[in-house]
């Protein structure tokens, strides 16, 4: 609840590692519908993806398949996670449409692809050799969400008391995806506890989780409106 408050010493524990090569390519050249401009080209990765059929009816009996072997229930708590990483994306989908969002535009494309990263990445289980898969999710990434915070906060008054979501409407929308990405973090380590998880997932989240902050703050300063403060007691 504490948002706004110092934050402390960035933490270590770096993971490393290079998203790995998919292999099976198709060579045949793009359609016309992948050839629009900005579709091809080195490090697309839509491009390079057969196309995909919406359903196949292997869930139907309530389990789904992770990258990796054998299928898990769908309650399974590694699907959790990454399902709530995926409500978030969705969640910032919606507060890209709002008025005034443009000006974030550049930041909520990273942060969403960056989302993406860490969705496949949850769904990526140990291999039986007990060698897990690359890390996706790098220090540069949670840098730079650093890098943000620190950039919009030079704009706004200092924080001196609890504010309530509110205020513009963009600023609510940033609110809501805050309590999504925090409600994704307890999810994400709440799996840590059992199985697998990599530490730089958890710091992104929790990172995210400042920034979006920092950003409902923003959006209400550029918007001329104040901050709404808690005031304890008051009917």
């Amino acid at each position: 609840m504490a948002q706004g408050a110092p934050r402390g010493k960035r933490d270590g524990g770096l993971l490393r590692g290079q998203l790995p090569r998919r292999a099976g390519r198709s060579r045949r050249p793009p359609s016309p519908a992948n050839a629009r401009p900005g579709a091809g080209g080195a490090g697309s990765r839509a491009a390079r993806l057969p196309r995909m059929k919406i359903y196949t009816r292997t869930g139907d009996d309530g389990t789904t398949g992770l990258l990796g072997p054998g299928r898990v229930p769908k309650s399974a708590p590694r699907v959790e996670a990454y399902g709530a990483v995926d409500e978030l994306n969705a969640v910032l989908g919606t507060l890209g449409a709002l008025p005034g969002a443009q000006a974030y535009a550049a930041e909520l494309g990273a942060i969403q692809s960056a989302l993406f990263d860490v969705g496949a990445e949850l769904a990526t289980v140990v291999n039986a050799s007990g060698t897990e898969s690359p890390p996706r999710v790098s220090p540069t990434a949670i840098q730079t969400l650093e890098a943000w915070i620190d950039r919009f906060e030079t704009d706004l008054p200092a924080l001196r008391n609890f504010i309530l979501p509110g205020g513009s409407a963009l600023a609510a929308q940033f609110h809501l995806a805050r309590t999504v990405c925090r409600r994704a973090e307890r999810r994400v380590v709440a799996l840590a506890g059992a199985e697998a998880v990599p530490a730089d997932v958890v710091r992104y989240l929790n990172r995210l989780a400042d920034l979006l902050f920092v950003m409902a703050r923003h959006a209400n300063h550029r918007a001329g409106i104040a901050d709404v403060e808690w005031r304890p007691g008051s009917r």
